[in-house]
């Protein structure tokens, strides 16, 4: 039973949680606390675990990655802890992603999202969660680039979702794959020019 009514300010109250929880920068603040330099002049100039690993500093990228699943898990299970609904949940879900994408503190300049999708899908049905991350180790491990194995996760989610019993967030699933493309539209670019950089190389 739903703990308590959902109403359209309780979803708005989850959406702005949700949103507050995702634009947490960790791989920003990981990298002046560990004194790895500024991630803006690194590589793409994103703020995730892909460009922490190009500073060759594998125990702050594998922390950044951790974070940022955590905060888009973290989104989605308060608020179906708290509610009760699922819609609730896949509302603060979304907005996680938006503001780890999008934040309002990096003037909306965020990151690609890939950490953050992941962590959600798993809070949100453990098996399209594992699904997906499969994907990207199959897309990455082929490739050795880290935003194909984004790609073919993202693709990948909404059909997951289908044939493993969550039709309920084929919505959410549609939206996010959205978001991952167009935010990796500049790797897409680099995809296809043979200019995106490989796994674990490191920025000149």
């Amino acid at each position: 039973m739903p703990l308590i009514e959902t109403t359209p300010a309780l979803l708005v109250l989850w959406a702005l949680i949700g949103y507050a929880l995702g634009s947490i920068p960790f791989g920003m603040v990981l990298a002046r606390l560990m004194t790895l330099g500024t991630l803006r002049d690194i590589g793409s100039g994103n703020i995730g675990a892909t460009t922490v690993l190009r500073t060759g500093n594998t125990p702050a990228a594998a922390l950044t990655l951790m974070q940022d699943a955590a905060k888009g898990a973290a989104a989605l299970s308060l608020a179906r802890a708290a509610t009760g609904h699922e819609d609730a949940a896949q509302i603060a879900g979304l907005a996680a992603m938006l503001g780890h994408c999008y934040p309002v503190w990096l003037k909306f300049n965020g990151g690609k999202g890939v950490a953050t999708f992941l962590g959600l899908l798993l809070a949100l049905y453990w098996p399209v969660g594992i699904g997906a991350c499969i994907a990207w180790l199959v897309g990455a491990g082929l490739f050795r680039i880290s935003s194909m194995g984004a790609l073919v996760a993202a693709a990948a989610s909404t059909f997951l979702m289908m044939f493993m019993g969550k039709p309920d967030a084929m919505l959410l699933g549609a939206l996010l794959t959205l978001l991952v493309f167009w935010r990796h539209r500049a790797n897409i670019s680099r995809i296809r020019a043979g200019t995106e950089p490989k796994i674990g190389q490191k920025s000149q």
